[in-house]
């Protein structure tokens, strides 16, 4: 096999390449020329509005805050980080800022989708959550309870130990998960906890939250551009997913093929997401920010290649299945379908950003596509699946392996 330089696949890792090759397949949908999907452009103010009346109901005064992590901590207006961290006595900003960045990492590593089934019994409210905010409490109540730390003394911290000697029954049971209360994905989500403990200890780090003071450093002007936070997520992490590409030696983590894009490039047929590490990088924003330091240029960073977003394009017609019949069919993460769907997904939030904005008369400053998703389309994508679907479930039916959905 030839050599392959590394340089020609760095460029894969910047949230510019994602944008970039999904508005490719966007140019190749609107052509006529995909395998899988048509795009109905005329749909697409119609969608953005079904948006602007769910981010009306959600949010009356528009007051919006980031697509993060930190909204499934609150529960009937009561938030259970800021409560938890109240009773930790972190010793200053910086400690509880470590402590905030290893809860988030660990929770949005294991926030892939849950499936239909699953169910979190809150022991504070007494109510049975499902999906993300249910794995958001889950992930919490086990952080609270020194689930991630090896220090008995120490508990409110993740440390690359703890996290090496995780199994799937411990973590089954943090997630009350059985065979009559099945959770997607299990064997794949404690794995990928096993890898980011290896990969700490390997990078000389002894926590996730070692990452906070990484970038307390270099903010030594009191800001960073968010592109910089996912460039050190996706350079920390790299190595802790499933084995997939590495051409040249670099790890592209959520990276797919798709071979109608970028023909005659050294990285031809090669189109990121990175949709995990973006959504973790959202919620690595608002720590930094509670310790003083501006983040930047968030909207640099791309729409969430995910089923909600993905999902609310479909069912508003949106995005048209070329065959009816695939949407009774589960699809493999790595196939044309889901690639397509989900490139076209980034190119189109875009899209509806713009529109929301120009509606709602705000700048991207006002209203940066973090908010707009929070809003939002994500929201939107689940509210109209409930509409549409017994179960809320998606449109298509995706194959998870617990690291991409």
């Amino acid at each position: 096999m030839p050599h392959r330089n590394p340089e020609d696949f760095r460029p894969l890792l910047k949230p510019s390449a994602v944008r970039e090759r999904a508005q490719e397949m966007l140019r190749l949908a609107l052509a006529g020329q995909l395998l899988h999907f048509t795009v109905d452009l005329d749909r697409l103010e119609p969608c953005a509005d079904y948006v602007l009346e769910t981010i009306r109901q959600n949010y009356p005064d528009l007051d919006i805050p980031f697509h993060a992590r930190w909204r499934h901590f609150v529960v009937d207006g009561q938030d259970r980080w800021q409560a938890l961290a109240a009773k930790a006595g972190f010793a200053d900003a910086d400690a509880r800022g470590r402590a905030a960045y290893d809860l988030a990492i660990v929770s949005v590593l294991l926030d892939a989708g849950a499936g239909s089934e699953w169910r979190y019994q809150d022991k504070v409210s007494g109510r049975t959550i499902g999906r993300s905010e249910g794995l958001a409490l889950a992930s919490l109540d086990m952080f609270a309870a020194g689930l991630f730390s090896s220090d008995s003394s120490d508990p409110y911290r993740v440390d690359a130990k703890a996290l090496r000697r995780l199994d799937t029954q411990t973590l089954a049971l943090g997630f009350q998960a059985h065979a009559g209360n099945p959770l997607l994905a299990l064997d794949g989500r404690a794995a990928l906890l096993n890898r980011l403990g290896e990969e700490l200890e390997r990078q000389g780090m002894t926590r996730p939250g070692d990452l906070f003071d990484r970038f307390r450093q270099v903010a030594e002007t009191g800001t960073i551009r968010a592109s910089h936070l996912l460039g050190e997520v996706l350079a920390t992490l790299g190595g802790i997913w499933p084995s997939r590409m590495m051409p040249g030696g670099v790890h592209l983590g959520d990276t797919w093929r798709h071979h109608l894009i970028a023909p005659g490039t050294p990285a031809a047929g090669l189109v990121p997401f990175h949709k995990l590490s973006q959504w973790l990088t959202y919620s690595l924003i608002e720590p930094l920010q509670w310790a003083g330091v501006s983040v930047v240029e968030i909207d640099e960073l791309t729409g969430l290649p995910e089923y909600r977003n993905g999902g609310l394009l479909l069912d508003c017609g949106v995005l048209l299945l070329k065959d009816p019949a695939d949407a009774q069919r589960a699809h493999e993460a790595g196939s044309t379908i889901v690639v397509e769907w989900r490139a076209l997904t980034v190119a189109l939030l875009d899209e509806i950003g713009r529109i929301v904005r120009e509606r709602l008369g705000r700048s991207r400053e006002e209203l940066p596509l973090a908010k707009v998703l929070e809003g939002g389309t994500w929201a939107a994508g689940r509210r109209i699946a409930a509409q549409m679907r017994a179960g809320g479930g998606p449109p298509l039916t995706i194959i998870s392996d617990g690291t991409v959905f």
